[in-house]
């Protein structure tokens, strides 16, 4: 019957996960990328949670192995394949286990300036996105705000740059920095917030006037989130008064 299948075709799936599982160490580095391609495609399209936990240190091994090793699309494909382990697996203690292996790695990756663009703007994303699921742990989330920061913030200095290309050519890292650390941010206590808008919110309107439509994009998104949480900070203290005054 249809169950039957069902259950046939599930094997079937996680006999040819197993073996990309096993091409990701492959020495031929087509083979590999080949392979976290098929993984990514199978993880964004089925949820395979109780596969994936069984297998969850393998894949981790093979994810850091391939950013660390590997060229730049070898490594931007390692890192769509760690947002996705993440997103299948959610919150809990086993995902942490995973983020405390791989953020230091994609962190590395971020800020290696000699690094290709594309793995370094892949790698930002992931560790947002990363972080944003899995961590309960308020140093790591700082840590990696912090580490976003410090690649957008460069963008602010744009303006001054003499060498207008290679800011240019920069601006999609930039970009992806971010965004990655406005999401991270709608999980941030309300006193970091508080700090982050003193911090942020008379540079960002510089990015508004950025030749690069999706910085403009990004940086619009940016102030309206910063504007929205500066309007709940500002509600929170004055019922705090309030509460004081009563």
């Amino acid at each position: 019957g249809p169950e039957v299948d069902e259950e046939a075709t599930q094997e079937d799936l996680e006999y040819k996960l197993k073996g990309f599982i096993d091409l990701t160490l492959d020495k031929s580095a087509k083979t590999r990328q080949a392979a976290l391609e098929n993984l990514k495609s199978a993880f964004s399209s089925k949820i395979l949670y109780e596969f994936i936990m069984e297998r969850r240190m393998t894949l981790t091994d093979s994810i850091e192995r391939c950013i660390k090793k590997g060229k730049s699309d070898e490594q931007c494909a390692a890192a769509g394949l760690a947002c996705l382990l993440c997103v299948q697996m959610g919150s809990g203690i086993e995902s942490e286990e995973i983020f405390k292996t791989l953020g230091p790695v994609l962190k590395k990756i971020v800020c290696d300036g000699t690094a290709s663009i594309q793995a370094r703007q892949a790698c930002a994303t992931c560790l947002g996105i990363c972080c944003f699921i899995v961590t309960d742990d308020i140093t790591e989330l700082y840590s990696t705000m912090e580490c976003l920061e410090n690649i957008f913030m460069k963008a602010y200095q744009r303006d001054r740059d003499t060498n207008g290309v290679s800011s240019t050519h920069n601006t999609v890292l930039h970009v992806s920095a971010l965004l990655a650390w406005t999401l991270l941010l709608t999980i941030c206590p309300m006193n970091e917030v508080k700090k982050k808008i003193e911090m942020h919110l008379h540079k960002l309107p510089s990015l508004l006037s950025c030749d690069d439509l999706n910085m403009r994009i990004a940086a619009g998104e940016t102030l309206a989130l910063l504007f929205e949480l500066a309007r709940e900070t500002d509600a929170v203290s004055r019922c705090q008064q309030l509460n004081l005054l009563s």
